[in-house]
């Protein structure tokens, strides 16, 4: 195997470690949610302890190397206040206005716009094979929200959060995958939870989002469990680990690789919710699972004879890899 295979895997490998982690999120939320705690609470608590768990491993991947936190300043900014933060605050945003799964597709637009912006700023005009992939994986998307029945809300302010919130995922992906000259995925990620932190917590105390916390036990998997288990899992596992993974694997992929793959999350999330919270996935779902899959293999082939998103990325790409990753 060569190096380009190797990394090829790795990132693969990265990306569905992401989607796991990402798509057991709602399963850890809902109990909390459907106990009292509001969704601003929820997420503040989640980037908070996601930092802190971050800290020390991240200090320890910079090994003194400061200069690094200084030149990637604004990348680390922008992270942490686009991709983490006001995607987080628009999505929820959305959510009051419009259903679940109105508000998810709209977000997971933001594929599309990752395509839109390689086109716009590096020329990479879409060929057909990531064409018919984006049709796939959206078609598939819709099933697996189950927006193919009637009776789904659509609110015209709620779709204006839910489509910044896209703007939101589409920069993760973008930034993720952009040239940080050395910098550790550990450290981008921590940088960025922290500012998102901060961000968050402001929005929460100038009354932005509400901040409610109940601090009693909460049913998880059939069994009651105290109120910290999935304050935990949805730290720890849903954003240390997913961010971290997510980024690595937007360098190893390039970002528009990697924002399809992590299309992947909303299966995983099917499945963690059938398994933590009795939530049985139906046929339609599967159906869009098989496309969601498909779509994400058509535009992996048209990766294959085509250009990385980002020109310069991939000589910078493996400095990171051999040197601070």
């Amino acid at each position: 195997m060569n190096a380009a295979q190797s990394g090829a895997g790795r990132g693969w490998a990265l990306a569905i470690t992401a989607a796991a982690s990402f798509g057991v999120a709602g399963s850890f939320a809902t109990p909390l949610i459907h106990n009292g705690w509001s969704a601003g609470a929820v997420v503040s608590a989640r980037v908070t302890i996601a930092f802190l768990v971050l800290l020390v491993p991240a200090l320890r991947a910079l090994r003194g190397r400061w200069h690094l936190m200084r030149r990637n300043a604004g990348l680390i900014v922008s992270y942490g206040v686009v991709a983490v933060a006001a995607c987080q605050l628009t999505y929820f945003q959305a959510l009051a206005t419009l259903d679940v799964g109105v508000a998810l597709l709209l977000e997971y637009l933001g594929i599309i716009m990752v395509v839109a912006w390689l086109w716009v700023r590096y020329g990479q005009r879409p060929r057909a094979l990531t064409i018919a992939g984006s049709v796939a994986s959206i078609a598939g998307l819709v099933l697996v929200l189950n927006l193919v029945g009637g009776g789904v809300r659509v609110d015209a302010i709620g779709v204006l959060w839910g489509l910044l919130a896209a703007v939101g995922l589409a920069t993760h992906y973008i930034l993720s995958a952009r040239p940080a000259y050395g910098l550790p995925p550990l450290a981008l990620a921590a940088g960025g939870l922290a500012v998102g932190a901060v961000v968050l917590w402001t929005a929460g105390l100038a009354r932005v989002m509400p901040l409610q916390a109940v601090w009693s036990d909460v049913v998880l998997a059939s069994t009651p469990v105290p109120w910290w288990v999935p304050i935990l899992g949805v730290s720890v596992i849903s954003a240390s680990i997913a961010y971290v993974a997510a980024i690595g694997a937007s360098r190893a992929l390039g970002s528009k690789l990697a924002s399809f793959a992590g299309l992947a999350e909303v299966l995983f999330a099917i499945v963690f919710a059938w398994l933590l919270l009795d939530q049985l996935p139906g046929l339609v779902q599967l159906g869009g699972g098989v496309l969601i899959a498909g779509g994400v293999l058509l535009v992996r082939a048209d990766e294959t004879h085509g250009p990385t998103d980002i020109p310069d990325a991939a000589p910078i790409r493996r400095v990171t890899e051999s040197g601070a990753a």
